[in-house]
């Protein structure tokens, strides 16, 4: 029996799989990712975990054929970092470094289009080739597949999509510094400020303003209870994001926009308007591209990563 790693890290956890190259997950687990001293510790844990468990499984080294990563950051084609501010990582060539601790094969690529390529191996994407994957959470991320590969760019930083200029006017600042971006407002950090500013201007009612740490969910809960300021915003970010994803489809033409995220736990609510606004902006061709939502949930890392590790 042959077995490659997939490895996804993560700010907090870095979570590993151990895989059969015929695409069957044996185990998953995670190791804490230690961000200190600029993440110098960070590959070093990752290859003596993965020694560990093999010897815990009594698996040959010899029978691994390879591992799979996935980092916070924009990665070239030839497993070159630029930069993990989340990890403390500036330029890193993490293939070969990897390789020289573990004597691995290794291939490395961005976590959103990594996840996107598991999604399409074996979760809400299977069955389609060019797939653009959106996960809405804290930031907004974006992965993109096209002819069933991951499409990372010159720079590896294809399929930001959070960082889509969406209103000039903006003055606050994104975390990439920036103004304007998608994330600002169809985040769940985004749509959090876009709430709190909304009853801050004005003096509608809602039962938000009984909250008193109010959170992204709190806004969704009110929308689908239907209290109108909530569903002011909520439609808001909606239109928002998807004329956004109408933009990305008129460059790239995609099958099926993936979504996925913590926000997208709100499934059909969330989806349906985005699909919705979509539809009214996409290029006349284009109307019909599909939307599902992801079902890995936070295993698409890994699966993505031992994907690029097993050849057809």
């Amino acid at each position: 029996m042959d077995y490659v790693f997939g490895i996804d890290v993560g700010g907090t956890t870095v979570k590993i799989g151990l895989f059969t190259t015929e695409g069957a997950l044996v185990e998953k687990w995670e190791i804490p990712t230690n961000t200190s001293n600029g993440g110098k510790a960070i590959l070093p844990d990752v290859a003596a975990s993965l020694e560990e468990k093999l010897k815990e499984r009594g698996i040959d080294k010899t029978s691994v054929k390879g591992a799979g990563i996935g980092v916070p950051g924009p990665v070239t084609d030839d497993g070159v970092v630029n930069h993990c501010v989340n990890l403390g990582w500036g330029i890193m060539h993490v293939t070969e470094e990897l390789k020289a601790l573990t004597g691995f094969e290794v291939k490395a690529g961005n976590d959103a289009n990594v996840a996107a390529l598991g999604e399409v191996w074996k979760g809400g994407g299977r069955g389609f080739d060019d797939v653009l994957m959106i996960t809405i959470g804290t930031g907004i991320g974006g992965g993109l597949i096209l002819n069933g590969k991951i499409h990372g760019g010159v720079t590896g930083s294809a399929a930001e999509v959070g960082h889509i200029c969406v209103n000039p006017l903006e003055t606050e600042h994104c975390n990439c510094g920036n103004c304007g971006c998608l994330e600002q407002y169809t985040s769940a950090t985004g749509i959090l400020r876009l709430a709190k500013k909304k009853l801050a201007e004005t003096d509608a009612p809602s039962i938000l303003r009984d909250k008193a740490d109010l959170t992204t969910k709190d806004v969704i809960d009110a929308a689908k209870e239907g209290d109108t300021l909530a569903m002011e915003v909520f439609d808001f970010m909606a239109k928002t994001m998807g004329m956004a994803l109408a933009g990305c489809c008129a460059l790239a033409d995609m099958e099926l926009i993936l979504i996925g995220g913590g926000v997208s736990k709100a499934g059909r609510f969330l989806t349906d308007p985005i699909e919705k606004y979509f539809r009214t902006f996409a290029f006349h061709t284009q109307k019909d591209t599909k939307f599902k939502l992801a079902e890995l949930g936070n295993d698409a890392g890994i699966y993505g990563a031992a994907r690029m590790m097993i050849h057809d």
